[in-house]
């Protein structure tokens, strides 16, 4: 199968590569010039990135800080790295908005559903910045939500790990990757692929999501595809 409208979600942490702490501009040069590759082959393209390379709401407040302070905080260290990233795919060529789900109008638009649309229809990427604009909700609920809202085919899910696994692959040298699994088998085995609240939705909206290693090149066109990379979750459950 080969998905037209695509949602993908991208950790913050991989923004920052090896340094430890903030941003990368080489990781994020490589993850434009992969994306660009997938606009000029016609495909659309939104992306949820997270902040954890900044900052991490969970982190701060079971050090103390309210909840709802420190997800807000996270919230706008999300909207940095997709200002960051548009950075990189518009000096890539590729036409790119920034929309947040937090008012931020000198920087970026609002997030209003129909303009991500037409965004999309338009051949622009679209960047969504702000999580859903409300505390207690991670990036990868974002992601499962606006995937739902702008009817996405699939969401990818961009790893440092090529797929999901029944155990963990750096402890146990014979843990087997799943090539597909059901909505269900994730929720009940608590397999961590997204949270719940993010399985859920898309279930919910029968949106697949795809678990795939972003470090190797060309896997993001071949996921679109519907080339055999990582774990697709949505379908049956089998093992490799």
């Amino acid at each position: 199968m080969t998905y037209r409208r695509v949602l993908l979600k991208l950790s913050g942490e991989y923004l920052m590569g090896n340094l430890g702490y903030g941003i990368d501009p080489k990781v994020v040069a490589d993850i434009a010039e992969e994306i660009s590759e997938v606009v000029e082959q016609g495909f659309q393209l939104a992306i949820v990135v997270g902040g954890g390379n900044i900052f991490r709401g969970v982190k701060a407040a079971s050090a103390g800080m309210d909840r709802a302070t420190a997800d807000y905080i996270g919230m706008i260290a999300t909207v940095m790295n997709a200002m960051t990233l548009q950075d990189a795919l518009e000096r890539a060529n590729i036409p790119t908005r920034v929309l947040t789900a937090i008012a931020m109008q000198e920087v970026a638009e609002p997030y209003i559903r129909r303009r991500a649309i037409r965004h999309l229809e338009k051949g622009r990427v679209i960047v969504f910045g702000a999580g859903s604009g409300n505390p207690f909700f991670t990036t990868d609920t974002t992601a499962a939500l606006r995937a739902a809202e702008i009817d996405a085919d699939v969401v990818l899910k961009a790893t440092k790990v090529d797929g999901v696994y029944d155990s963990d692959p750096a402890l146990n040298p014979d843990a087997r990757r799943y090539q597909s699994l059901n909505y269900g088998h994730v929720l009940t085995h608590d397999l961590r692929v997204m949270d719940s609240t993010a399985i859920a939705l898309c279930k919910e909206n029968n949106i697949p999501i795809v678990i795939f290693d972003l470090s190797v090149r060309g896997n993001i066109v071949r996921a679109i595809q519907g080339e055999p990379v990582g774990t697709i979750v949505g379908g049956f459950c089998e093992v490799s």
